[in-house]
């Protein structure tokens, strides 16, 4: 049997679909799939979201 230290396979990073909050004080996204609404608000400053597409970790 192989011990690796408690070291965990990488996560793979994928280009996601996201909102993003428009607002410049704001750092809120969330990924359009766990999003409920066709064009949601930011749940931290309320403002307008906007499509983008970022780089982030794999979901399962």
């Amino acid at each position: 049997m192989a011990y690796f230290n408690n070291q965990k396979e990488p996560v793979k990073n994928v280009e996601t679909n996201v909102w993003s909050c428009v607002s410049e004080d704001c750092q809120g996204w969330m990924r359009e799939n766990y999003s409920f609404d066709k064009k949601p608000v930011c749940p931290i400053c309320q403002s307008e979201m906007e499509k983008e597409v970022r780089v982030v970790p794999e979901m399962k």
